[in-house]
């Protein structure tokens, strides 16, 4: 085997590490998503062409990009069914914004794909917490879960055929943890599988595209536009290299030389030039913003930030 043949083996090899390692600890089993399927409640034009609080229109989104799996539409419809309801995270259209964010690394190529598999297992937990919960969490937990389940807007009523497909207990990201705290499931010392931490691990792999997608829709500075690669690196640097090892952390840097150029970006989201691209990620950058700040004001009111 020649030189350049055993550094591309080692390089898969690191990687296919990093995957497993990429949100901090391997998983025991890996569940089919089962109630992946989650139904889109809020029509493409509702979200796309409503006039902003100025009165301006806001950013044109096609409804389908040809070509491409990852639907930049998709992502956004999700995360606005994420936030529906006052002060809270819907887990079913949040899974699914996850499901679409998969699609948006793999399409980056095998290097960045690989960490995708490791979230689509945490997705997986989630979704089969929600299908374990059976019986009736509503006697058990007593009118508490009935008051988080009930603070829904008028868009949140509508979607009640499709989060039913939720046990009640996994409705909602504080129902979640009120369901889990009240069970005893969350361990403060120890690793578990519990829903609360896992959803802590994605909670953390958000921020790091959110910061990557705000740096990307960044304007010319100097005249220079930096390379996707150099502003995921950074992004990376500055969240979830705070949690993983030194050996982690150099295999993700290997995982970042592969990323493709802006071009790219441009042809994902069916955009032309920068100044598109930048109109776009903003309005992303704002809804992934909008349920992480709500995830991590519950997670950090229940003392839940640094779940081990």
């Amino acid at each position: 085997m020649g030189v350049k043949s055993k550094a591309a083996a080692a390089i898969l090899v690191l990687l296919l590490f990093l995957g497993s390692l990429w949100l901090q600890g391997g998983l025991d089993y890996h569940w089919d998503s089962c109630l992946k399927g989650y139904n889109q409640v809020n029509t493409l034009h509702q979200l796309y062409n409503s006039s902003g609080a100025d009165g301006a229109e806001g950013p044109q989104v096609r409804e389908g990009c040809p070509g491409q799996t990852f639907q930049v539409s998709l992502l956004l419809s999700h995360l606005l069914a994420a936030s529906a309801e006052t002060s809270d995270v819907l887990l079913q259209p949040y899974l699914a914004s996850w499901d679409e964010l998969v699609k948006f690394m793999e399409a980056l190529g095998p290097m960045v794909g690989l960490i995708s598999k490791e979230i689509e297992s945490k997705t997986s937990i989630i979704r089969q917490l929600a299908l374990l919960a059976d019986g009736n969490p509503e006697a058990e937990l007593g009118p508490e879960i009935n008051s988080i389940n009930s603070m829904s807007t008028e868009a949140g009523t509508k979607n009640d055929e499709e989060a039913s497909q939720y046990n009640a207990a996994y409705h909602s990201v504080r129902s979640m943890i009120l369901v889990e705290l009240k069970r005893g499931v969350v361990d403060f010392q120890h690793q578990t599988d519990s829903g609360c931490r896992t959803l802590l691990r994605l909670h953390r792999a958000l921020l790091w595209l959110k910061l990557f997608l705000e740096k990307l829709g960044e304007t010319p500075v100097a005249g220079r536009l930096r390379s996707p690669s150099e502003l995921c690196r950074e992004a990376y640097q500055s969240t979830l290299a705070n949690h993983h090892t030194w050996f982690v952390r150099r295999a993700a840097e290997l995982a970042f030389i592969a990323m493709p150029e802006r071009g790219f970006f441009y042809r994902l989201v069916c955009v032309q030039s920068q100044e598109e691209l930048s109109t776009l990620l903003k309005t992303v950058v704002q809804s992934i913003g909008e349920v992480y700040d709500r995830t991590q004001k519950a997670l950090d009111e229940n003392g839940m930030l640094d779940l081990p």
